[in-house]
Order: C-alpha cells, then sequence, then structure tokens
C-alpha cells in the first residue's frame, strides 16, 4: 500500500475542491490497480508535483521506472503525446500509458533538476539545448498556441482593464503586439509549453531530460518565457534596473543561441509572458507569496522586470 503524501492530498482539496478530495480518496488504490495491471513493483517513496504523483517502481522489461498518476484535468491530456512523439530525445522515455485514469509509467532519471544548478549561464544553455531537441514535428491532434491567442489578447485587456497596475502603456501595447503577430505566425513544432529548469532532470541516457510538458504545438520560442519567468526570482535582489535588464537579455542571449532560435522572438514571447504573470499575480498570487508586503513586492519587480524586457526600451 503506497501513502499517498499530506502535502500533495491538502494542495489537491484546496486547488479542486470536493472534486480533488474524492480523487485523493481513491488515490492509493488506483496506484495499486495500476502497479498490478503493468507487473511492476514499488520501489521507494512517493512524490509529488502540483498535479500529479510519482511512484518509483521496478517494471519488467525495463528495470528502474516510475508510475506517474495525474489529477485529470485538460491540462493533462496532451502530456504522454508529447512523450511519445519524443520517443526519448530530450525527454523521459514514455513506457505505458492509460489515458482514461491520466497515468504513465515513465523511464526513471535522477531527482536533482536544473533548478540546483546555481550559474544561471549554464541554466540558460542547457534549457536551450534541452529545447533544441525537443522541437520536432509535431503529430495531429494537439492543442495549437494560435488558437489560444485570441483568448490571451482578450484576457490582457480585461485585466489591464479591472486591476490596478503600474504597467506603462508600450510595455502593455507589446505584450499585444506579440499574441497578434507571433500569435499566428507559428511552425508545426512540438513546444513542451512548462520549459522551466525544475522540469528539466539529470540523468544518464542524456545529461538531461525533459518531464511534465504540456504538448502544445507552435513556436519553440515561447518556451524561453515560461524560463526567464523562474529565474526571475534569482534577479530579486539586483537593486538596479539596469543589472535586472543585462541579466535577462544574457538568459535570452543564451537560451537562443543554444537552442537555434531567432532571438527577437525569444525575447517577445519573453516580455509577453511576464506581462501576463504580472496581471496573473495580481488575481492570484504566487505560489512564493498570495497575499501582503511579499506579494506587493514581487509585483512591484514584475511591473519592473516587464518594462526593462520591452523592445525599445534604454
Amino acid at each position: 500500500m503506497i501513502e499517498v503524501p499530506e502535502a500533495f492530498v491538502r494542495q489537491t482539496v484546496e486547488r479542486e475542491g470536493d472534486a480533488g478530495a474524492r480523487w485523493v480518496a481513491g488515490l492509493a488504490s488506483l496506484v495499486r490497480e495500476l502497479v498490478e495491471a503493468w507487473g511492476c513493483a514499488v520501489d521507494g517513496d512517493v512524490t509529488h508535483g502540483g498535479v500529479g504523483i510519482v511512484v518509483p517502481v521496478v517494471a519488467p522489461g525495463h528495470g528502474a521506472a516510475v508510475l506517474k498518476v495525474s489529477f485529470p484535468h485538460p491540462g493533462n491530456v496532451h502530456e504522454p503525446d508529447a512523450f511519445a512523439a519524443w520517443g526519448g530525445r530530450g525527454a523521459v522515455r514514455l513506457l505505458a500509458r492509460d489515458d482514461g485514469r491520466f497515468a504513465m509509467l515513465l523511464e526513471r532519471v535522477r531527482s536533482s533538476s536544473l533548478a540546483e544548478v546555481e550559474d544561471i549561464d549554464e541554466v540558460a544553455v542547457v534549457a536551450g539545448r534541452v529545447s533544441r531537441r525537443l522541437a520536432v514535428a509535431a503529430p495531429g491532434g494537439l492543442p495549437r498556441l494560435r488558437d489560444m491567442a485570441g483568448e490571451w489578447e482578450q484576457q490582457l485587456l480585461v485585466d489591464a482593464g479591472e486591476l490596478r497596475h503600474s504597467l506603462p502603456a508600450a510595455t502593455l501595447d507589446a505584450a499585444l503586439a506579440t499574441v497578434r503577430e507571433l500569435g499566428a505566425d507559428q511552425p508545426g513544432l512540438l513546444v513542451h509549453g512548462d520549459l522551466h529548469a525544475r522540469n528539466i532532470l539529470r540523468a544518464d541516457r542524456e545529461p538531461w531530460l525533459a518531464v511534465d510538458p504540456k504538448g502544445w504545438v507552435g513556436d519553440p520560442a515561447y518556451d524561453a518565457g515560461t524560463l526567464l519567468k523562474a529565474l526571475s526570482l534569482r534577479l530579486l535582489a539586483l537593486d538596479d534596473p539596469h543589472d535586472v535588464r543585462e541579466a535577462a537579455h544574457r538568459i535570452l542571449d543564451l537560451f537562443a543561441d543554444a537552442a537555434g532560435l531567432d532571438r527577437e522572438r525569444v525575447g517577445r514571447w519573453a516580455q509577453f509572458q511576464i506581462v501576463q504573470a504580472c496581471f496573473w499575480g495580481r488575481r492570484h498570487g504566487f505560489r512564493l507569496a498570495r497575499r501582503g508586503a511579499e506579494l506587493d513586492r514581487i509585483m512591484w519587480f514584475a511591473d519592473r522586470f516587464a518594462e526593462v524586457l520591452t523592445p525599445g526600451h534604454a
């Protein structure tokens, strides 16, 4: 019998309400059924991310593996499709799947992630190299970033009108221009969709492998924004806006070069995502701070960060 971490139970119930409570109540039994169906043996303690648990197992014919079971949600539907398309190229291998129960049997890699690397230049380069590995032709049936652009634009306009903020008009206009111009002009490549440093793990088959993809179709340059949002917390200690700007642009330069991507597109998608984060934080808070003085400090920084990333900002 596996033990579901209490923190995961609490987070799931807080986020999903009664549906989450019902799901976690049957999670141990669900894992047991999957372990038996795939002929596995549990091989360690259960860990978890934001929406799913990971159970170390030994799988027949594969050896060390993990069983991942996620809360049933539209955002988790295409994760196995992405893994299947990559076939182990830059990402962990998919060994088996049960889409109806949002479960996968995956190649096991190390527990340490790229987020533990202190050298921020190395983080940017490694993430770019992984992004290059993941940029393959997308299979049919996956959601396209271009189809999300209209909703993104509308939400930006609603947020700008409803929420108090200190974003300059030029900063908001640049984000809207990115959605309108780049949103419709995208290649048919597979996009991870959540390629931050915690989703890139150390491995032996390749030095680093990606996990937890969204499985979207579009411009790989979009992933630079996810990476930069996560790394921006490291830049909070910089007092001089010029230093923040230089550090951010260096991250984007290194990522774009390593990924083989157009630097302008990388920068525009990153600026757009930081603007999105400015409004998201005001509506929902962040994991680091939900309210109060600390959230206020982060929001002040986020606004300045979006401003210094705006094309043409001196």
